[in-house]
């Protein structure tokens, strides 16, 4: 009575499945995946980063004047 057998598991995801759809679902893992990805990638970056180790990384080039803001305008049209 305590363990579940594979029925029981069968039927909550039948139930989870009918709730959420297979969309949604799908959805989800891939944003996990991603975010694990994403983790896993940033506890790489960090021991890159550790003492002893050299990085390949350059340091972005100095600006001349830091009162100059690079900004990229568009013209509004009217239709």
């Amino acid at each position: 009575m305590g363990s579940m057998s594979i029925w029981h598991w069968l039927i909550v995801l039948v139930v989870v499945v009918v709730v959420f759809g297979t969309g949604k679902l799908r959805n989800a893992g891939s944003d996990l995946g991603k975010a694990v990805k994403g983790f896993k990638d940033g506890v790489k970056g960090e021991e890159d980063k550790a003492p002893g180790s050299q990085s390949t990384v350059q340091p972005p080039q100095q600006v001349a004047d830091k009162s100059t803001i690079d900004v990229d305008a568009r013209e509004k049209t009217r239709h």
